[in-house]
């Protein structure tokens, strides 16, 4: 018997060993622990909290609000000649902007507008990175010579990607395009697809060498059904963590290419980047414009960190407490 069919054996000995001393306990899984530990981390309530009324506020919100968000009716109350742009009241919350609009009413329909352009695009980069990572992951842990040379060449791609600043890329995408929502979606995605990408090959590379694969491999179990059923589960939770962290960058990135005017043309459509810019105009004397949305995409990206930050703690075995 060869070096390497002795150490196979000896770690399908050790697994024997173990599945029998366990036999009679009861494990829980992964995710149920964490969910546990989350229940108990003050971090994770609080995220989960404001994500939650965020979210109640995006898919709700709307239905409720008191005036159209497009509607000028209450022009004739401003004069920006005169600096007179009337504050909150009890029949606008908010107050109005310089174009005679319900800031409350803009402020809740553009909630939706920015949970609905962040979601799409890290779910854009979340599924176009673990196709790259996941693949070449997979190539570089089971695919031998063959599966180097793929793997070199989708990070050679990767590598590209991660050498150019990500606002720089996505402003150039933007540019290329036309602006326009769906233009700053795709361009919000692609800069987080390289961050998907190396984190599912590095964790698939990781659990390419656990026991449970050696022990798959040894009883003849197919390289691809490894790769899929088994590698790839174990390695998704770092995934999922960075996608909710990604979340609170894609809000912000998201803003930030709206606050640049290469989001929607259309400035009556209310999203929280394209409010800041517009309140720029009247930023002297009306300041409160650029406060509410600002406090908007601040509050949403701290509820996303906090959140993933918690969730990042519970499934990393170094970080749980």
């Amino acid at each position: 018997m060869t070096q390497l069919g002795k150490r196979k054996l000896e770690k399908l000995e050790r697994l024997a060993e173990l599945s029998a001393i366990n036999a009679g306990e009861r494990g829980e899984s992964l995710w149920r622990e964490a969910f546990k530990r989350l229940r108990r981390n003050p971090t994770a309530i609080i995220g989960a909290g404001i994500l939650l009324l965020f979210i109640l506020i995006a898919i709700i919100g709307p239905f409720f609000v008191p005036y159209d968000e497009k509607d000028t009716h209450w022009i004739g109350q401003v004069s920006a000649r005169d600096n007179i742009i009337p504050g909150p009241s009890a029949q606008h919350w908010l107050g109005i902007d310089h174009n005679g609009r319900d800031e409350f009413s803009r402020m809740i329909v553009g909630a939706q507008n920015t949970l609905f352009v962040g979601v799409v695009a890290t779910a854009i980069g979340l599924i176009f990175g673990c196709l790259l990572g996941g693949l070449s992951g997979a190539a570089f842990g089971l695919g031998g010579k063959r599966g180097r040379q793929l793997d070199n060449v989708l990070m050679r791609f990767v590598d590209m990607l991660l050498a150019m600043p990500s606002l720089l890329l996505a402003v150039s995408i933007v540019t290329i395009l036309g602006p326009s929502l769906p233009t700053v979606i795709i361009a919000v995605g692609v800069i987080v697809i390289p961050t998907f990408a190396r984190l599912l090959r590095g964790s698939m590379i990781a659990q390419a060498s656990a026991e449970y694969v050696v022990a798959a491999t040894s009883l003849g179990v197919s390289r691809r059904k490894i790769a899929l059923t088994h590698i790839l589960p174990n390695s998704a939770a770092p995934v999922i963590v960075q996608a909710t962290l990604t979340l609170a960058t894609a809000i912000i990135e998201v803003a930030g290419l709206s606050f640049l005017g290469l989001g929607n043309p259309d400035p009556s459509v209310p999203e929280w980047g394209t409010m800041l810019n517009d309140a720029l105009q009247v930023f002297e004397f009306a300041p409160r414009l650029a406060v509410f949305p600002a406090l908007g995409i601040i509050i949403t990206a701290l509820g996303f960190t906090l959140l993933g930050e918690a969730m990042r703690e519970a499934l990393d075995p170094k970080l749980r407490k």
